[in-house]
């Protein structure tokens, strides 16, 4: 076994493929510190700072205070407490949706409601850029399933048109914001061939909710297709700063869910804690609007100042990848930016496809335009000195 495993290692310390595990001993917003020194995290994905929230924290302690600080027990036992029930209610009336389900975390959601959903009679057309817990809920399933190239409409209608006849079930699966890549789905297209040739709509809009939209509800509320979506997954543990998932549908799929998820049925429930800041930050969508419009508006200037200097840029949301190509230059640049003061990491296979390496910069709130400034001019200094030398 050990043998294996040095082998292993060897090869992906070889390939500039190893990951390793970086301490953070405190973080504020975006500062962080390791080993006492202090660097701006590029990083997160806590993209509009509630994690720090004054209320989101008060919240917290209210909310355990009163409870405690554990889950207990799972849902079907003792762990259901009404406080479960409240932040299920708020996320449906978020999404406009009849009924929400909590789940651990967004890993646990996809893994367990797509197996609950198909079988090996049912098919799944998936995004080829979808999240490894969506291909692993897959893969879970049983179920005969085909990926369309990224965003193209056309394979994913031509793989419509020839398969979907031979299958009972059909689900479309996609992400309305790619993680990686930044991108946002033509759910309008999705939504019509979804329509045409009978099939139901699954979109996660883990990196979407709280930024997106007239309420910030996501993608799915700013295009209007609420109703056209079946299935709208999503997590707590990013823009809103707290932790765990939920999947909002109608009453029936609820019900299902709760008989049917392992993931739901078999995990321990999410502490109060949790649940009270995750209640908190959805408030504060509405009463603080300009956490999203300022991320979004910022993001917009970093993306295009970029790209004034010939750098490859790509995706129109606060995920901004830097498409270096090269994993070994790739590093290298991260390496230096670290060095500098930016806690930015590399984005290697097997996450990314191979020759697509790239500087995954995901924007926060709280990065003011100074903080910006400074860091596009270090940036193109370490990219020309690195790639154009």
């Amino acid at each position: 076994m050990h043998n294996f495993i040095n082998t292993f290692l060897k090869e992906q310390e070889n390939k500039n493929l190893l990951r390793r595990l970086r301490v953070i001993n405190k973080k504020k917003d975006v500062v962080l510190k390791i080993n006492n020194k202090s660097y701006i995290d590029f990083s997160s994905n806590d993209y509009l700072s509630l994690s720090g929230h004054k209320v989101l924290i008060k919240t917290a302690k209210q909310y355990t205070a009163k409870y405690g600080t554990g889950g207990n027990a799972s849902r079907l036992l003792s762990g259901t407490m009404e406080f479960h029930i409240e932040l299920e209610n708020k996320i449906a009336k978020l999404k406009q949706k009849e009924s929400g389900l909590l789940f651990g975390n967004g890993f646990i959601a996809n893994t367990t409601i797509i197996p609950a959903l198909l079988n090996k009679r049912d098919v799944i057309f998936a995004d080829r850029l979808v999240h490894a817990s969506i291909i692993d809920g897959i893969l879970l399933s049983g179920c005969k399933f085909f990926r369309f190239k990224h965003n193209d409409m056309n394979h994913l209608e031509h793989l419509l048109k020839n398969e979907r006849k031979n299958y009972e079930k059909a689900l479309i699966i996609t992400e309305s914001v790619f993680s990686m890549d930044g991108d946002i789905a033509d759910l309008k297209s999705i939504t019509a061939l979804k329509n045409k040739y009978n099939a139901l709509l699954y979109v996660d809009e883990a990196h979407a909710t709280g930024i997106f939209g007239k309420t910030g509800a996501g993608i799915i509320e700013e295009l209007g297709l609420t109703e056209e979506t079946d299935i709208i997954m999503g997590t707590f543990g990013k823009a809103l700063g707290s932790y765990g998932a939920y999947v909002v549908s109608d009453f029936a799929l609820r019900n299902y869910l709760i008989n049917k998820s392992r993931g739901f049925i078999y995990s321990t429930a999410l502490p109060a804690s949790v649940i009270g800041a995750s209640i908190a930050a959805i408030d504060l969508l509405k009463k603080e609007p300009f956490r999203r419009k300022d991320l979004l508006s910022n993001s917009d200037y970093l993306r295009n100042s970029l790209k004034k200097f010939g750098i490859k840029t790509i995706g129109e949301t606060q995920i901004i990848p830097v498409i270096i190509g090269d994993s070994t230059v790739a590093v290298k640049i991260a390496e230096q930016l670290i060095q500098k003061g930016y806690f930015v990491l590399p984005i290697r296979p097997p996450t990314v496809p191979y020759n697509s390496s790239r500087i995954r910069l995901s924007l926060n709130y709280k990065h003011s335009k100074k903080i910006i400034d400074k860091f596009i001019s270090d940036f193109i200094k370490i990219y020309e000195s690195t790639v154009k030398k």
